[in-house]
Parts: structure tokens; C-alpha cells; sequence
């Protein structure tokens, strides 16, 4: 045999009362004319009928029901006693004086209205408070929003039934707010001069990605260098870096592929649109770059070898000499005598090495 769908007594709502003091409001008063001769509802009771709503809802739709002018609340914060009690304010429910029976009829509009305007001293009472405690709203937090609250709406003018109700609102999404932003400061950092990427970006870039290690590495001082120039903060360095890297890995990849025969350095040579390309997202000077031409095609010139990519040597060349420089600007140039005489030769530089030799190389960050 099939069990019913609706094993329990189903609950019944005016939509013309639901649509005049909300939802939740009609659905508790429902409950609490049924219990209409005792004036009172126990724990058990509502949550027999009302399984949905924890005891702070209970207790905060019931307050709502007072501020309306639908019922007087008789008893403690449901949260606090575990009970419900009260009295019908006067019209909600039909007269029992007169003889003639009477359908039910929902509660007169004009009976809970007594809307008001906010007063100039409008503090939160006790039972707001608490309220909004179950929030773990900060009870400091609370009094900075009252001086606005009460501002604006005695700008405003107008008059409303429930005015805990409104700051109630209004302070919980201010702290949700606040949380928010609070978070986010937390987690935005500034880039670092000792920064370097994760193990788990390392392994995606290496392993998953196939891009040489030594290229990774290459581009974690160029990296950190443009940030720490554009002084911004962020909370996702590692998830940048691994843009930038798969960025620069895809030009200089493409740049091989075009140029494959071994052949000697023509006299008008110059780099192609993609070594720029692959540079300016490296954020080296562009101008720092050009420069670098005439010694390098006067050196390849004079050694009459042949190589199968100029632009990767090219490429490499820049980078290495871009490295230097800035790591002479941040060394103490006491002892660096060897370092500069060595460049000025030409020796132990990457020119007359191959590609592989050129990507592991990290003579320029010692």
C-alpha cells in the first residue's frame, strides 16, 4: 500500500492575510487560532505543527506579530521559556458575543497598520538585541548602525509598522557586508621580493603543462619585479603566474617552430614581431632590447656559425643581459669586478651554447 503524500494536517493560509502581513506571519497566526481557547502553545506543540522553523524564527515571527497589533505577547522570548503565550488584539478574530455564527475572517488591514515614524532618541530594545546575536553581530557593531539607521529614515518621513523588524534587516546585511570586506583584506597580499610559486603551480606548469623548468624559473624574477613596479595586492599570485608563464611559453614555443634551418646570421638581420611579443609579456624594455641588436649581429657575424633559430638566440641573449642588469642594481658593487669584465668580453655567456644549455642556465642569478 502506498504511503499518503500528506500524512499530517495540512496548514491553512489566507492569501489576502499572507499578502497583507506577509507569509510567515499569516502561517504562525494560523497555527495560533487553532490553539485560539488556550492562548497558548508549548514547545511540542509547535513543533509538531511547525517543524521547519527553529525557536529564533518562532520567536522573531511572533515579535513581528506584536509590532503589527495582531496579538499581545504573554509570555517570555519563546527562545528563553520554550512557550507561546498571548492574546488577539481586538477584530483578528470573529466576536464570540454574537449568537449568529460567523466565518472565519481574516484580520482588518487597518487594525495592525499603526505605523508610525521613527523617533529621534529609537534605541533597539533587548529582544532585538538578542536577535541579533544569533547572528554573532558584535553588540558594538549594533550601536554604530542606530545614528544612520534613525537618520535616514526621519529624512525620509515615512511611518512603519515594525521599525525592529527594518533595523533588523538592515544591520545583518551591513555585517555580511562588513565580513565580506574584512575577508577580503585579509587575503589580498602585496607581492614580495622573496616571493616564488607554489609546489602544486610548479607541478602544473612542469609536469602537466610540458614547459621546461628552467624557463618556469626564468620567469619568476620577471614576474615578481612588474608586480612589485605596479605595487597592486591580490590573493591569486600563483594562479597570474601560471597565466603569465603558459603565455610566454606559447610564444617562444611558436617562435621555434618557424625557424628550423641551420644557417648563418644575415648583416641586415633583425628579430621577428614575435620575439617582441614574447619580450613585452617577459615586461622587458623594449627599447632595452633593440639596443642589444647591433652587438649581437656583430658578434654572430664574426663567429661565422650557423644556428637553426636566430630569434631564440636573440630571445635568450636579451633575457640574460635584462637579468643581469637588474641583479647589478641590487647587488653592492664591491666585488662584482669579474661579473662585469666577463660580460665586456663576451665569454661564458650564452651566445655559443645550445638551447638546452641556454634554458638551464643561472650563472646571471648568482
Amino acid at each position: 500500500m502506498t504511503a499518503s503524500l500528506l500524512p499530517e494536517k495540512p496548514l491553512l493560509i489566507s492569501p489576502s492575510l499572507a499578502a497583507t502581513i506577509g507569509l510567515e506571519e499569516a502561517l504562525l497566526l494560523s497555527v495560533m487560532a487553532e490553539a485560539e481557547s488556550s492562548g497558548r502553545l508549548l514547545q511540542r506543540q509547535i513543533s509538531e505543527r511547525l517543524p521547519f522553523w527553529p525557536a529564533e524564527d518562532i520567536q522573531r515571527i511572533a515579535k513581528n506579530l506584536q509590532e503589527k497589533g495582531l496579538i499581545q505577547l504573554t509570555s517570555a522570548p519563546y527562545t528563553q521559556c520554550g512557550e507561546l503565550a498571548w492574546r488577539f488584539s481586538p477584530g483578528v478574530l470573529p466576536g464570540a458575543e454574537t449568537a449568529q455564527p460567523q466565518a472565519p475572517v481574516a484580520p482588518r488591514p487597518a487594525a495592525p497598520a499603526q505605523s508610525n515614524q521613527i523617533s529621534p532618541g529609537w534605541q533597539p530594545d533587548a529582544e532585538l538585541k538578542m536577535q541579533l546575536a544569533q547572528y554573532n553581530i558584535p553588540d558594538y557593531f549594533i550601536r554604530q548602525q542606530v545614528p544612520e539607521f534613525v537618520t535616514y529614515w526621519r529624512e525620509r518621513g515615512e511611518a512603519h509598522h515594525s521599525w525592529g523588524a527594518k533595523f533588523l534587516k538592515q544591520v545583518v546585511r551591513r555585517w555580511r557586508e562588513h565580513e565580506a570586506g574584512q575577508f577580503k583584506r585579509e587575503q589580498d597580499t602585496p607581492m614580495t621580493p622573496e616571493w616564488r610559486p607554489s609546489q602544486d603551480a610548479m607541478v602544473l606548469l612542469v609536469r602537466h603543462a610540458g614547459i621546461n623548468q628552467a624557463f618556469v624559473e626564468d620567469a619568476i624574477a620577471e614576474f615578481v619585479l612588474y608586480w612589485r613596479e605596479r605595487g597592486d595586492v591580490g590573493r591569486t599570485w600563483n594562479t597570474r603566474f601560471i597565466q603569465h608563464v603558459k603565455r610566454q611559453w606559447a610564444k617562444y614555443t611558436n617562435a621555434l617552430e618557424h625557424d628550423t634551418e641551420p644557417k648563418r646570421l644575415p648583416d641586415n638581420w633583425q628579430p621577428g614581431k614575435d620575439v617582441f611579443d614574447v619580450l613585452a609579456l617577459a615586461n622587458i624594455d623594449l627599447a632595452f632590447a633593440r639596443r642589444q641588436i647591433p652587438e649581437f649581429v656583430l658578434f654572430w657575424r664574426e663567429s661565422n656559425r650557423v644556428h637553426s633559430s636566430w630569434n631564440t638566440k636573440f630571445l635568450q641573449h636579451v633575457k640574460y643581459h635584462w637579468a643581469r642588469q637588474h641583479s647589478f642594481s641590487q647587488v653592492p658593487q664591491q666585488g662584482n669586478t669579474n661579473v662585469r669584465n666577463q660580460s665586456a668580453t663576451g665569454t661564458s655567456t650564452t651566445r655559443d651554447r645550445s638551447l638546452v644549455e641556454d634554458l638551464t642556465d643561472r650563472s646571471w642569478a648568482g
